[in-house]
């Protein structure tokens, strides 16, 4: 083995003297740093207190340098052994004096060279004007079996399909580093020395940057790695035309010659074995193309941009012509090649026909839709009138962009039936398995099927064996429909909602024909067979339809209190409004004492005559809010329960309190990255016994409360229309047509109104409260004083205020003063009372508020530099004592 040359240290003072960055390097043949990191030495140059302890001493070491800025911008360019001895450094000499870079190339010759232990070498240049790329390599080559390791053999019996390469030339730039001489023994695997065999560290040219990318470019032109070629600039040989015709690119590529393909953009340079080098027709530069590298698949590779053909990418003469002469339609330049007298001319034939479509079914679950309507509007028990539909289009679909265009042009102009549009994009409407109304987003999926159903989509095609031209059916690409969907707005009608049962507009009218309704945009799906209403409400048909719904269906229920029986009247009404008002409406809570009372009947009231969407109350705010978002965005019903809370629960969420004071609700829809907005417009319900509120929803509570006052409610009987389930399912058309009848005559009478102030909820509450005002009904949120019992929070903290106020009067305290004086009334959080700081924490989150008469104020002590507290009774307010 070969001793480390004493010399290291002077070998680092010439390159430290030179400008250069130094590193040792390990004598273990891993050409690794002799550094716990190197990293600092990218951005700073070592010094020679650093060279003093790295290569004093005598220890085996191997010297390098770092490339790029922190060594003045130099670059090497590394020639591999295997390079060197396939002629890749004459070749490149060549080029490079072919292009007129002789003279740069020359003196990189000159300056610092380096021969590598594998017989490889090492140039190195400085470059200005820009940085030093990192390192790159430039040309490299499948490696020969010959040349093949134990270990690359091992791969190839593992993966056939791998490919060895060799890599024949390479940079040193930025972040890199490379030995130097008089590195060798035991620092290189082969036990050789790096020798230097011209110039020196103070010898490196320097050359400016347009240069330095000009040499790198010639050199790139020398890889013969395989590339993948494109159909867009090769492509792929086809099958033979019978009789031996000859397509006109198969043609041209046989009979043309790259001079003639290439003439007016390149120029041949020189010529190395089967491989030419082209330069700009106007004599501008130097090497910018190669042909024939390869004898068996001659393909012309750029390697600059400035022409119509793309670098890096390999062109048959067919493409290259097809790019050149015509934007790269192929289609275009076979036909100017034909007219040209290039490939032979088939027979002929007629074009295929498009195949005729079977007759499609009744529309229900969006894949289809009826061709006509009904004879007339009166409603029908087996579905909604649908739009008259013309004949069915034919649409040509060739170029992706030509179909997309027909296929908006055919929304625009009304020809394709039943497709609606909402904030999410294209919908349609259908019935599912419990027939109830459905929403359907539509993903790229349902827009391929609903047009494959309604559009006879072709494509023009042009027979790969005969080129005959001929129309095929083709459905629209997946990702066209993608595209349509992905688009901002659609020429088609705006969904608004679906209802199920007529409903009156904002003008007073009614909405009562099935279908889609052009002034409100609302689609009318009816839950059951809408019956006929006559044209005027008379004073009979009133009274009929209020015995209906008071004497008859509402007649047995154990109201709590003429409000309960109001409040759910009025709720019951609320679906066939909703279209007339604004703002939201409260949540409807039917709760009861006891189980069996009536809750579940007084839902299915709502579910006969508009269907509901039944969901079970989420376990927390995350799902509650996924629940609320599933609701509105894909179900049809006007009528959204939660069934069977649990008994005694507390409302108290604030995912309630936001949706029930909304007219819209925006959420993400899970699968989707965009955010969505609805329109808050259905009822929401709650069921079960004892239900409560807490913080803010009490005001957002309509209650319906129930109390048979019977040890078995259930077992109760003589009910004035027997068992409800039945008459519903017998008789729900006769009740819808009761409640609309309720609604037209208060319309017929002027709708008049009673002002209610109710936040919120005002309009809706004092249109109601004019309605049931009209039809005799008494009670209309009247229970808003016992509404405050619902409401926990309310009534511990009434409860609270009051002892605090009696005990302490109204002079500020401490928190701690608070709890001693009232311990049996101050909030528990639990069993255990709360500490100082968390009931202060309390009390600010509800300063300014009133429970009942009492409110908490805040006194800011300056003396203590603390907070104290008193309690305000709204008596005071105006005599100045309520101030601070």
């Amino acid at each position: 083995m070969t001793l480390q040359p004493p010399d290291l240290r002077a070998a680092a003072r010439e390159l430290h003297d030179a400008g250069l960055c130094v590193l040792p390097i390990k004598a273990d043949g891993s050409k690794a740093p002799a550094l716990r990191s190197w990293t600092p030495y990218k951005l700073e140059r070592s010094d020679p207190n650093d060279h003093d302890q790295w290569f004093s001493g005598g220890r085996p070491a191997g010297i390098a340098v770092v490339y790029g800025a922190v060594s003045g911008n130099v670059e090497m360019i590394e020639f591999e052994g295997h390079a060197i001895r396939d002629g890749l450094l004459d070749e490149v000499t060549d080029i490079m004096e072919a292009s007129g870079l002789g003279e740069p190339w020359a003196a990189i010759q000159a300056g610092w060279v380096t021969e590598s232990p594998s017989g490889g070498r090492h140039f190195r240049v400085r470059v200005e004007g820009a940085d030093v790329p990192g390192n790159t390599k430039l040309a490299s080559r499948l490696a020969r079996e010959d040349e093949y390791t134990d270990e690359e053999r091992q791969r190839l019996r593992e993966r056939p399909t791998t490919r060895i390469i060799r890599v024949q030339i390479e940079t040193r730039g930025q972040g890199g580093y490379g030995l130097v001489e008089p590195s060798g023994g035991a620092v290189h695997a082969t036990g050789r020395p790096y020798v230097r065999l011209a110039g020196g560290p103070d010898g490196i040219p320097t050359l400016d940057a347009a240069t330095m990318q000009a040499i790198r470019d010639v050199c790139r032109m020398l890889d013969t790695l395989p590339r993948p070629e494109s159909p867009k600039t090769a492509p792929k040989q086809q099958s033979p035309l019978p009789d031996g015709g000859l397509r006109p690119g198969e043609d041209f590529e046989t009979r043309a010659d790259w001079a003639d393909v290439l003439r007016g953009t390149f120029r041949p340079l020189i010529t190395r074995g089967h491989t030419t080098y082209w330069g700009w027709a106007d004599g501008v530069g130097g090497v910018k193309a190669t042909t024939g590298r390869d004898p068996e698949h001659d393909r012309l590779y750029v390697f600059a941009t400035g022409s119509e053909l793309q670098a890096d990418v390999p062109y048959t003469k067919f493409g290259a012509y097809a790019a050149l002469n015509h934007g790269g339609n192929f289609k275009a330049a076979a036909a100017a090649l034909r007219r040209d007298g290039f490939g032979s001319e088939p027979a002929r034939r007629r074009l295929a026909a498009v195949p005729a479509q079977p007759q499609r079914q009744h529309f229900t679950d969006g894949s289809a839709a009826l061709d006509v309507a009904p004879d007339d509007q009166e409603a029908a028990g087996d579905g909604p009138a649908l739009r008259v539909v013309g004949s069915r289009p034919d649409l040509d679909i060739t170029v992706e962009a030509d179909g997309i265009d027909g296929v908006l042009a055919l929304m625009a102009a009304g020809r394709l039936p039943d497709l609606y549009k909402r904030s999410g994009g294209p919908c349609w409407v259908y019935r599912d398995d419990n027939d109830d109304p459905v929403v359907q987003q539509l993903g790229a999926d349902n827009l391929r099927a609903y047009l494959a159903d309604h559009v006879s989509t072709y494509t023009v095609r042009r027979d790969a064996r005969t080129e005959q031209l001929m129309e095929q059916r083709e459905l629209l690409m997946p990702k066209s429909c993608a595209t349509l969907l992905g688009r901002k707005d659609w020429p088609l009608p705006l969904l608004r909602g679906v209802v199920t049962s007529p409903v009156v507009r904002p003008d007073g009218t009614l909405v009562e024909s099935p279908g889609y309704d052009g002034a409100t945009g609302l689609y009318l799906e009816p839950r059951v067979p809408l019956r006929r209403l006559q044209p005027q409400v008379t004073h009979e048909s009133l009274a009929r339809a209020k015995d209906i719904v008071l004497a008859q269906v509402l007649a047995d229920f154990p109201f709590v209190a003429a409000s309960d029986r109001a409040n759910y009247l009025g709720a019951l009404l609320t679906p066939i409004l909703r279209p007339y008002f604004h703002g939201p409406t409260q949540m409807v809570a039917i709760t009861a004492t006891t189980s069996g009372s009536g809750k579940t009947l007084l839902k299915d009231i709502f579910k006969h005559c508009y269907g509901t969407a039944d969901t079970a109350w989420p376990e927390n705010d995350i799902e509650l809010r996924k629940s609320i978002t599933t609701q509105l965005y894909s179900t049809g019903a006007p009528v959204v329960v939660f069934d069977n809370l649990p008994n005694g629960h507390v409302l108290k969420t604030p995912i309630l309190s936001a949706l029930l004071t909304g007219e819209h609700w925006g959420d993400r829809i899970l699968g989707a990255t965009g955010k969505v907005t609805m329109r808050n417009d259905r009822v929401w319900v709650v069921t079960g016994n004892a239900l409560r509120t807490g913080g803010d929803n009490r005001r957002r509570i309509l209650w319906v409360k129930l109390d048979p006052d019977h040890p078995n409610p259930d077992e109760r009987d003589g009910f004035r229309v027997g068992d409800l389930r039945p008459w519903l399912r017998a008789n729900a058309s006769t009740l819808v047509a009761a409640l609309v009848t309720l609604v037209r005559a208060w319309l017929a009478a002027g709708a008049p109104t009673i002002r209610v102030r109710k936040g919120d909820y005002s309009e809706w509450a004092s249109m109601m409260a004019g309605l049931l005002g009209y039809l005799g009904v008494n009670g209309w949120m009247a229970d808003r004083d016992q509404a405050q019992d619902q409401d926990d929070e309310l009534v511990e903290w009434t409860a609270f205020l009051e002892m605090w106020r009696e005990k302490l009067g109204d002079q500020p305290r401490q928190t701690g003063a608070i709890i001693a004086a009232v311990p049996d009334h101050v909030p528990r959080k639990g069993d255990e009372l709360p500490s100082a700081n968390q009931l202060g924490a309390w009390l600010k989150s509800r300063e300014g508020r009133y429970f009942g008469t009492h409110k908490v104020v805040k006194v800011w002590d300056s003396h203590r530099r603390q907070n104290l507290w008193r309690v305000d009774v709204h008596a005071n307010r105006g005599t100045g004592q309520h101030q601070p």
